[in-house]
């Protein structure tokens, strides 16, 4: 497991770090050589929360091309003129939406992009869950244990989104509690999160 550090400070919504799994290292490895994508044009799509702002931000922060973050929310239009400039310009350009599939209906965007290179994110698994809970614990200064980590683990969905909302949910438990993170906010996090069927292993 590894991370890629960006050059961003810690933020209340979201991870400051891109936490390197087997959800994502493919993609990983193909942004470092835009050179061998098809047209040097990348899609990146995946679910909620997943890194696909904060790799596009690394992408371009890298000097390895331009992003165009969001791509699924904007006019087709818009995009089709942005994949034609970088086309003119010889940029590689990483374009990120939403979920797969991304329909399009824009005929020659749908061609363009439907040619270019497809990466897709892929839910955590466990080793990536718990790096993930312990790097989001750390940028707020949640004095989150291994011990909590190996608890919640197995308890917890294999969500990006709802990771960390478990952390937040478990940082303000222990705010209003006025007490350290221990078993008791734990669970009622998870039950918080999860609902009261979250699941109680022996």
């Amino acid at each position: 497991m590894s991370q890629i550090a960006l050059p961003l400070a810690a933020r209340s919504d979201g991870p400051a770090r891109i936490i390197i799994g087997k959800a994502n290292s493919t993609v990983a490895e193909a942004l470092v050589e835009p050179e061998r994508w098809p047209y040097r044009t990348a899609v990146l799509t995946g679910p909620p929360r997943s890194g696909k702002t904060l790799l596009a931000r690394w992408f371009a922060e890298s000097g390895r091309g331009e992003s165009l973050d969001d791509a699924h929310l904007l006019p087709e239009d818009e995009v089709f003129h942005r994949w034609n400039r970088a086309q003119e310009e010889g940029t590689a350009l990483l374009i990120t939406g939403g979920m797969p599939p991304w329909n399009i209906t824009l005929p020659d965007l749908k061609s363009r992009l439907g040619g270019s290179l497809q990466l897709e994110l892929g839910q955590p698994d466990d080793d990536m869950a718990s790096e993930l809970l312990l790097s989001l614990a750390a940028e707020r200064g949640l004095p989150l244990r291994d011990d909590a980590v190996e608890y919640l683990v197995p308890r917890a969905s294999r969500s990006f989104a709802e990771l960390e909302n478990l952390v937040a949910t478990i940082d303000r438990l222990s705010l209003e509690r006025k007490a350290p993170p221990t078993l008791g906010i734990w669970r009622a996090a998870l039950e918080e999160v999860h609902g009261p069927e979250e699941p109680r292993l022996i």
